[in-house]
């Protein structure tokens, strides 16, 4: 969004973001945040809008992990499976400077990463069961979020290991990241019977 059309609070949050990404959020101050977003260096501002840089963070957290449902309507299951994958792993790497920076404010501000938590998680996985569970509505409930839970769970996983706890993937490429967890996920809902498909009588 281009800066003259986005508001003050917008502006400081957008900035506020950035910078607790490159410094950590010990490392910016609130003058900092004011002079990015365009606001008086020391004017105090910033607190025109929020009460704190911590209500910032809380924001920013907010916003930025807000995912969209993209759990339907592209082809067969396989298919809608593997664009699952592709978007939610994007959705990460797109985020993976704030993941490090909540890792970081854990101990501090747990409060923020289970607000990301929510956002990331809960909410990503509670679409993703519905979705599943709409396949197959005599499939036990508990057996739909289980799969939901082992495959995002999967994915989140593969992130996390790499961008905050530092350790790599072993020399798997996301294709074949994707390609292999499609296949699982597509074998655990057979197993499931969420997704059977049509046999014709011989």
């Amino acid at each position: 969004m281009a800066e003259v059309s986005t508001p003050t609070r917008e502006r400081i949050v957008v900035e506020a973001m950035r910078l607790f990404a490159e410094r950590g959020l010990r490392g910016t101050s609130v003058s900092q945040i004011e002079a990015a977003a365009g606001l008086s260096p020391g004017s105090g501002g910033l607190y025109h809008h929020f009460s704190s840089k911590d209500a910032v963070l809380a924001e920013g957290v907010a916003r930025h992990l807000e995912i969209r449902q993209v759990f339907a309507g592209i082809g067969d299951i396989e298919s809608q499976l593997a664009i699952t994958a592709r978007y939610y792993l994007a959705e990460l790497d797109s985020q993976a400077d704030l993941l490090r920076l909540l890792a970081a404010e854990a101990r501090r501000r747990p409060d923020l990463l289970t607000s990301a938590v929510d956002h990331l998680v809960a909410r990503t996985y509670e679409d993703f069961a519905e979705w599943l569970g709409q396949a197959s509505p005599l499939t036990p409930r508990e057996r739909v979020r289980a799969v939901s839970t082992i495959g995002l769970g999967a994915l989140l996983a593969s992130r996390l290991t790499r961008d905050v706890l530092g350790v790599g993937s072993s020399g798997v490429s996301d294709e074949v990241l994707v390609a292999t967890w499609t296949q699982m996920m597509a074998r655990a809902l057979d197993d499931a019977g969420l997704h059977k498909p049509d046999r014709k009588e011989t």
